[in-house]
């Protein structure tokens, strides 16, 4: 068992190489997984250091092994589980942006000079967040006046001329900043309310956190399509998951209940289908309630 140990103990010290990152520091100390990490997770996670690695630096990815950290020795962690957790959230710390979208454009171009280019349906709010949340904040309130907030951006991602590759080259220079953005600042609260969830699962309903574990791969893309699959994450969390592990609602098969829902996920903005379906689980749980009484 490992509950002894702090979350803080284990972030703080990825939290200070982050600072590196964004400062310029020298930050090139590859993380070091736990001696006492399952081998199928492990090797899950090897491949997520490096990812991430990739994607932000050394620091971010000793971030993603101080949270796998929480999880080496609990109850009801099998290796599978744990090596989902790991795959899972290496997925979802790697999110798509503009900067990551102009990153593997230009790894492509040095594979390929001829690669082709991508065309890329982004919205207004997405390329707001890009930046801290002091400088976000005043744009969205205009664009709330001029209902552009989710206004469609189309950026071409291209490495076919010069122009094209020092394009590519400037966006991914924006990397360094990355961890100051609020949409950083929105993705790091995402994951750690996925892993407390995951947590809460653990103590409250065993037979589900892999049901709670595969909800992250709901998450996921970019433009309407990421905004509609968080919509969805959400209503089921909070109208399925969070109740039953507060104790305002009785689920006995939680995991059943969390596929249902995601078998009911559609492309309707106004989720229709998955309120309906979630409205008729919340019916039986309350019948199931009223009966037990």
């Amino acid at each position: 068992m490992n509950f002894g140990r702090s979350k803080a103990a284990d972030v703080l010290p990825a939290i200070r190489s982050m600072f590196a990152t964004v400062s310029g520091e020298n930050n090139n100390l590859i993380p070091t997984l736990p001696t006492d990490m399952p081998e199928e997770a492990r090797l899950v996670a090897v491949d997520g250091v490096k990812h991430l690695i990739d994607y932000q630096g050394a620091g971010y990815a000793q971030l993603y092994v101080a949270r796998l950290r929480r999880f080496i020795g609990r109850r009801n962690v099998d290796e599978k589980v744990f090596a989902d957790i790991a795959r899972l959230m290496a997925a979802r710390m790697a999110y798509d942006d503009p900067i990551r979208m102009a990153q593997l454009k230009l790894a492509e171009f040095r594979m390929d000079p001829h690669a082709p280019s991508d065309i890329c349906k982004l919205r207004l709010d997405e390329l707001v967040s890009l930046l801290p949340k002091r400088g976000a904040d005043p744009v969205f309130s205009l664009l709330e006046r001029l209902g552009w907030r989710h206004l469609p951006v189309t950026m071409r991602f291209s490495a076919a001329s010069g122009l094209g590759v020092r394009s590519l080259r400037i966006k991914t220079s924006l990397r360094r900043w990355r961890l100051s953005s609020l949409r950083y600042a929105n993705e790091r609260v995402w994951v750690e309310r996925w892993l407390h969830m995951i947590d809460r699962s653990l103590a409250k309903q065993p037979a589900a956190v892999a049901a709670v574990v595969a909800t992250a791969e709901m998450v996921q893309g970019y433009g309407d399509d990421y905004a509609q699959n968080l919509r969805n994450w959400n209503l089921i969390i909070d109208y399925l998951v969070k109740p039953t592990f507060d104790g305002a609602m009785f689920c006995s098969d939680l995991g059943s209940s969390i596929a249902e829902a995601r078998a009911a996920v559609d492309c309707d903005p106004r989720q229709e289908s998955l309120k309906r379906v979630i409205a008729g689980i919340r019916e039986r749980a309350a019948a199931d309630t009223r009966r037990v009484d």
